[in-house]
């Protein structure tokens, strides 16, 4: 399919189709969407080899094509990771159902009572690279939200997203729930994510998941409107009155967990009273877990930090690599994060509660967290069974978006024969 006519004429009839679900999920029972996410959470498991031997094959791709180790990571599935895309399918199903949930009610001396309920956005589109996760994570939660979602996975994770999408389908059937709600575009060509981006007859929001060059992409060319985050460029700070303990655990955890996903930390600030104790121990423990660290002159004597260069701040490296620097205080700190963040995630370690007040006042990153691991900085760790990204705007939707969030809402207004004088 590389005709550019074929591929609109496709896409557009995966709209419309889109569409008219959207419209039949917007009152569907909840029963029936948490039956659909059950059904689909049992054919998973229940096609666990079929789903890995998918995925085997999108693997001998990408080492083919030689992606990454962050890319290899996230397009990677194991039998663990296959069992924990079934319990996030279930844990969607299990809970409450956003649409139709009364957001504020109140009555008016006019004789009005006015109502603020949420209702479905419409048809979402999500465009992604290597998770193939996402499939099942976002027909999830657009369903259970009431919206139908069209879904454009990566190139190098195409067989195992179609697998997994085979089991939503299964699960919308089971529950007799119109399959266009889930909908998968059959093309690898590029071309379709072009007339994606330009949908907006039928499409209601985009959603980008992948790395800074395709959200960028999304939000420089899109007329649909857009969920999104550019990159996680995650800050750990150790003040002064750090546990050492805490921190030691904390920082080597943000950063080599997993090194590959966005709440990875790429940028260690350390509080100059620390430097020569705790800070030396906590880059020690980085460089003996595998880690490079880059630091500012203050801890290039330390063994095993090389010189950071000024491309070191404020960069997302996805990798084993973290950039370090000695501040004065934790208004140094807020002024690096202002100028180098990106708005998604820091941390401060501290047992002084006026400096963590401080750090959570002054900064306006989506997600701010207190002696946690900013690999925490996730949806299901959220208590909302998975997400469909990270936005770090501020217009809708902020931080993990979850089911509650792909809603709008609606005005329900009621009166006895009122009229306005």
């Amino acid at each position: 399919m590389k005709d550019g006519a074929e591929i609109a004429e496709v896409m557009a009839g995966i709209g419309a189709r889109a569409r008219a679900a959207a419209a039949e999920l917007a009152f569907a029972a909840p029963e029936a969407k948490r039956a659909a996410l059950g059904a689909a959470a049992d054919t998973v498991m229940a096609r666990q080899a079929e789903i890995l031997e998918a995925n085997a094959q999108d693997m001998a791709t990408a080492e083919a094509r030689g992606l990454s180790a962050a890319m290899t990571d996230r397009l990677r599935l194991d039998a663990g990771r296959v069992a924990g895309i079934a319990a996030a399918l279930r844990a969607v199903a299990a809970q409450p159902d956003p649409v139709g949930q009364v957001m504020a009610e109140w009555d008016q001396p006019s004789g009005l009572n006015i109502r603020r309920v949420r209702t479905p956005l419409g048809v979402v589109g999500v465009i992604y690279e290597s998770r193939p996760n996402v499939t099942a994570d976002a027909g999830a939660l657009c369903l259970k939200a009431g919206n139908a979602v069209i879904l454009r996975g990566g190139s190098e994770s195409f067989q195992s997203s179609t697998a997994l999408h085979g089991c939503l389908l299964e699960g919308l059937a089971a529950a007799g729930l119109p399959q266009d709600a889930v909908q998968m575009v059959p093309t690898r060509d590029r071309a379709a994510v072009a007339e994606m981006l330009r949908m907006v007859e039928h499409i209601d929001v985009i959603v980008p998941r992948g790395g800074k060059g395709l959200v960028g992409l999304v939000q420089a060319e899109a007329r649909v409107p857009v969920f999104a985050h550019l990159e996680g460029i995650c800050h750990v700070y150790v003040d002064a009155a750090a546990d050492p303990e805490k921190a030691r655990r904390v920082v080597l955890n943000a950063k080599t967990r997993r090194t590959g996903i966005c709440g990875a930390a790429e940028c260690l600030l350390i509080h100059e009273d620390v430097a020569e104790g705790l800070g030396a121990a906590l880059v020690a423990d980085l460089v003996a877990a595998g880690v490079e660290v880059r630091g500012c002159p203050r801890l290039q004597h330390l063994p095993g930090v090389v010189a950071a260069s000024d491309d070191d701040w404020g960069r997302e490296y996805l990798d084993s690599i973290i950039a370090a620097k000695v501040v004065a205080d934790v208004d140094a700190t807020i002024a690096h994060i202002r100028r180098y963040g990106s708005s998604h995630t820091e941390c401060i370690l501290t047992e002084d509660d006026a400096a963590a007040e401080r750090f959570f006042q002054r900064l306006d990153s989506a997600i701010l967290m207190h002696n946690a691991s900013t690999q925490f900085a996730d949806g299901g760790e959220f208590g909302l069974g998975a997400e469909i990204g990270i936005a770090t705007g501020k217009m809708h939707a902020r931080g993990p978006v979850g089911a509650e969030q792909l809603t709008s809402f609606k005005y329900l207004v009621t009166g006895d024969g009122v009229i306005r004088p």
